[in-house]
């Protein structure tokens, strides 16, 4: 009787988890073939993507870099790298964003990030890093494949998929909240974290062709992840992030090189300026 009234409480969650499963949308990597698991449409994802970016631009913390020296040679990366992405098999998708960068002073912070929609964000702190216009292509290519490839809508879907399944679990076997919130960590670390390096890696690649077509050399990009590598020691063990480690991704670039490079030696050469100094 018991078991019976379990399963009763769990089938209402079991029908929206399997309607889910049945409208998702089933997509293809156009460059790695590989399958995509997205519930969520592309609109929504777009509309999502606008408002962090308005919400991030908000934050009265957060400094907007008016200094041509750090604004100028962003945009000129951004503006090569977007062009390539309308040339490329995101070529729809990227005519369609409503394309916007914005430079933000913070010396601190070694980042920059890509939204649906197309809003991008480069922080001063990651000039270091980047070194020149061709390090900094190679990052910005990275983001904005994230954009491109859906990534985030990806990463929402295969949440809401885990959360919805492991809530049908606990309904049929009656889990406790403990236990509920134990499996969820464990699925986190066992399943849903190797698809974010999957992103990543996917990002790395596509974005070193986005790169090497907008005419910036690839070769910088393994001089980045050794400049990462040697600033960042003392990082998570790989099977416990949702970045590769910093030897795989060096790999990996050095692997897809010879594609790159042959991208780069057809494509109009970029200006490489140096980078402003940060404090």
């Amino acid at each position: 009787m018991h078991f019976r009234r379990t399963v009763q409480h769990a089938i209402p969650t079991l029908t929206l988890f399997l309607v889910l499963l049945n409208v998702a949308g089933c997509a293809t990597n156009p460059y790695t073939n590989r399958s995509q698991f997205l519930l969520i449409p592309e609109s929504q994802e777009v509309h999502m993507g606008n408002k962090a970016y308005a919400q991030a631009l908000n934050d009265p913390e957060v400094v907007i870099s008016q200094n041509p020296a750090e604004v100028e040679p962003v945009k000129r990366v951004a503006e090569r790298i977007i062009a390539a992405a309308k040339q490329s098999k995101y070529a729809k998708r990227a005519e369609s964003f409503q394309w916007e960068v914005t430079v933000i002073k913070n010396d601190k912070t070694k980042n920059a990030w890509a939204l649906p929609g197309g809003k991008i964000a480069v922080y001063t702190g990651i000039f270091p890093e980047a070194k020149n216009e061709n390090g900094l292509a190679a990052i910005m290519g990275h983001e904005v494949v994230h954009a491109l490839a859906r990534h985030g809508a990806e990463r929402v879907s295969q949440h809401t998929a885990a959360d919805l399944g492991m809530r049908v679990a606990a309904a049929a076997f009656d889990l406790k909240p403990l236990t509920h919130s134990l499996a969820m960590q464990a699925l986190g670390i066992g399943v849903l974290l190797p698809f974010s390096r999957g992103h990543e890696s996917e990002a790395d690649y596509i974005g070193l062709l986005l790169a090497a077509e907008a005419g910036y050399d690839p070769r910088e990009a393994v001089l980045l992840w050794e400049r990462m590598a040697e600033s960042s020691k003392g990082g998570p063990p790989e099977f416990l992030s949702t970045h590769p480690a910093h030897d795989t991704r060096i790999q990996n670039l050095q692997k897809w090189m010879p594609e790159a490079m042959t991208r780069y030696e057809r494509a109009t050469k970029a200006p490489n300026s140096t980078l402003p100094s940060v404090e």
